[in-house]
This record gives structure tokens, sequence and C-alpha cells, in this order.
């Protein structure tokens, strides 16, 4: 299967600091990968630095066989690459429809926006029925499906999904995974950027665990061990 997306030795930095240091990794086409790690490896940088959200000083990255090392964000998420962030990082005081619609802003998407946003209330048929309520009034499960179905409404091939299940009930994760083998079942290539290894592990094909900026661990979920994934996670 060929791969969709390729990161190669990239380097990213806040100022002096750097936060990602040479992290490699592919995606394979129509497939589910988990980035894991604790909180402040790398994921949520190199995530933005993939949507061109942050810049790659050193290394490349690749989508379809395009180099898109430097590109803006919006010209990304015209060629296909959505993100759900961190937080969700939604417009409280606006609208569900509206923050929907906000993920249409590209000329492609635009001219599909109406469509599309019936794909989203067919998937999440709660946000229909509270469209016209404020997005911040909802509760937290709700808001993150409002953040799929925006990133849903650019007519993504890639999805990366920051911290999924950050601040979710269990019983509201559990939903939100089922909805995003969905997706990938509907042909969407998946990221799942995770700090819960056993959940993001049990969803995904193949796995890869950064420590301190680094890409430490890789490979097919199968053939890792718990015993590997834990000493790579930890740095042990």
């Amino acid at each position: 299967m060929s791969d969709l997306l390729r990161v190669e030795n990239v380097d990213v930095f806040y100022g002096d600091f750097q936060a990602v240091q040479q992290a490699s990794f592919a995606v394979p086409d129509k497939e589910i990968v988990s980035i894991i790690g604790t909180n402040g490896a790398g994921k949520t940088t190199l995530m933005r630095a993939i949507g061109g959200v942050l810049p790659a000083k050193n290394g490349r990255i690749y989508f379809e066989d395009v180099d898109i090392t430097g590109w803006p964000t919006h010209k990304i998420v015209d060629l296909g690459i959505s993100q759900v962030p961190e937080g969700r990082k939604l417009f409280g005081r606006m609208s569900v429809k509206d923050n929907l619609i906000m993920g249409s802003y590209t000329p492609r998407a635009r001219k599909n926006a109406k469509g599309e946003l019936e794909k989203v209330y067919e998937l999440f048929p709660i946000l229909k029925e509270k469209s016209t309520q404020s997005a911040g009034s909802l509760s937290g499960g709700q808001q993150q499906m409002v953040a799929i179905g925006r990133a849903l409404m650019s007519e993504p091939k890639l999805i990366c999904f920051d911290e999924i299940s950050l601040g979710l009930a269990p019983t509201v994760i559990k939903d939100i995974y089922a909805k995003v083998r969905e997706l990938n079942n509907g042909g969407i290539t998946i990221i799942i950027v995770e700090q819960d290894v056993k959940r993001s592990l049990k969803a995904c094909v193949e796995a890869f665990v950064m420590l301190k900026g680094k890409v430490v661990l890789s490979g097919k979920t199968c053939e890792l061990t718990e015993d590997e994934v834990s000493k790579a996670y930890f740095g042990m």
C-alpha cells in the first residue's frame, strides 16, 4: 500500500527551543496510525508542522508525493489535510452550523458545502438538532463532534486528531472512536495523537512513539509488545 503522507527528518523550533528533532514516519493511504507519547513529547508540534501552522526548519513533508514543506495552511487544507486540534478550538459564541461552515473556507470545499453539511449531520444527528445553538453551550463530547464535523467540511483525505479523548467521559470516548473507524472505513486516512497508549494502539494498525521530540519507536501494532512501547514511552 502506498504512503499518503511522509515526514522526513523534520526539525521544528519554538524560538531557540527545538520541540521536534529529526522526526520521520509514513502514513499508509486509508489506514489509521497513532502517534503516542507523554505531554510535551512533541506530538502536537509535529501535527502543527504537518498542517502548516509551524514551519519545519529542516526536513521535508510530502503528501501524495507533493512536497508541501513551507506551504501555508489554507493550501494544505485545500490539498486534503484537515486537523481536529487539541482543545477543539471552536468559536463558542457562534452557532453549531456556523462553526461547521467555517470548515469549508477553501474554494474547493465551498462549492460542496451544503452537501458536506448534510453528511456531517448524518454522521452526528445531534448536531442537526442543535444547529442553531451556540457551540459553547454544548457538552464536551458534542463539541468534539463539532470539531470533527468542521474538519470533514473541507473534504479531507487525511484527518489528524490531536488528543481526541482529552477531557471526555469513557462512554463518549468509545463513541468518538467508533465514528473515527467509520470515517476510516469510508476511505479517510487517520492520524490519532494520544497520551492514552492502550486505546490508541487498539484503534490503529501502526504506531509511532515520541519522546523528547524524537520518534523513538515505530512498527505495526500487532508486532509491538507492551513492554517495548512502555519503555519507549517513558524513556526507560
